[in-house]
């Protein structure tokens, strides 16, 4: 079976069982490690795999061909993307001071991207001028150099972005979660209606007991993919993303994710759909 999925801790450490064969029943896996940007990318063509990660905000225009799997996502509280400028410039004003600048994001069809439009909307009078899609660990070193005024950042870039001398001007999951007092949603995971979908989701579920099981098993395989993070960051990430919604979204996460969805369909940043939660996935 074909899996597309991030290098970053979470996803390395939730299907680290599966990919190395430790789930009984379970197929073996072919993996393409991917940023959200390509994985985005993947689901939206014929040819995309069986089972990918794909960005919350990207939902919408892959259900006709994939159902949202309720487990092995990242959806949680104190997790969002933050905007980041040079310490010089974000102590220049409030979110305003992003008014007619340039701003890297990690895809078009993040949710990271989504939450920061629906933020820039409220915050930013005029909004910013250019938008530049870059890979997520390219992000802080082109703020970092000028190349772009702000960057939007995801993952374990909260652990790190003070290493870069740079400082947070917005966490959009804590507005988030101020406006709706919902978890944020960020990345699904999504399975070919074709599949027996049920029994994947309980491949996932078993894939992350076992790796709350048996922490360590899984450490050299997630730090290999890490971009050099040290484990001590990669355990933070873990730790942040990897929670009881990886193992069911439950009525809380459903909830998020049509408010999320929603609240951005009503500003035509997405197409609208009502996303009901069956026992085992969306359909």
């Amino acid at each position: 079976m074909k899996i597309a999925f991030s290098p970053c801790p979470n996803d390395t450490f939730i299907f680290h069982a599966w990919v190395h064969g430790l789930i009984p029943g379970a197929p073996k896996l072919e993996v393409t490690y991917a940023d959200i940007d390509i994985t985005n990318s993947l689901a939206a063509t014929c040819s995309g795999p069986e089972v990918v990660k794909i960005s919350y905000a990207a939902l919408p225009w892959v259900l006709s061909e994939y159902a949202l799997l309720p487990c092995g996502g990242a959806l949680g509280r104190g997790c969002g993307p933050l905007v980041l400028m040079s310490s010089r410039a974000a102590n220049t004003g409030g979110p305003a001071v992003l008014t007619g600048k340039r701003v890297a994001v990690p895809s078009e069809r993040s949710t990271a991207y989504l939450l920061f439009r629906l933020w820039v909307s409220q915050n930013v009078p005029g909004g910013v001028s250019d938008i530049v899609i870059l890979p997520f660990h390219e992000i802080m070193p082109a703020v970092r150099d000028g190349i772009v005024d702000a960057g939007l950042v995801i993952h374990e870039a909260r652990f790190t972005y003070h290493t870069y001398g740079l400082t947070m001007l917005a966490d959009l999951g804590s507005w988030w979660e101020a406006e709706t007092n919902l978890p944020i949603p960020l990345g699904a995971i999504i399975a070919r209606r074709t599949l027996h979908l049920s029994a994947i989701a309980d491949w996932i579920r078993a894939s992350v007991k076992y790796a709350w099981s048996h922490p360590e098993a899984s450490q050299e395989y997630v730090l290999s993919h890490a971009q050099e993070l040290s484990p001590e960051v990669a355990k933070a990430h873990i730790n942040l993303y990897v929670n009881e919604f990886s193992v069911d979204l439950g009525e809380t996460g459903y909830k998020a994710v049509n408010a999320l969805l929603s609240r951005a369909a009503q500003v035509g940043l997405v197409p609208r759909v009502d996303l009901v939660p069956d026992s085992a996935y969306i359909i």
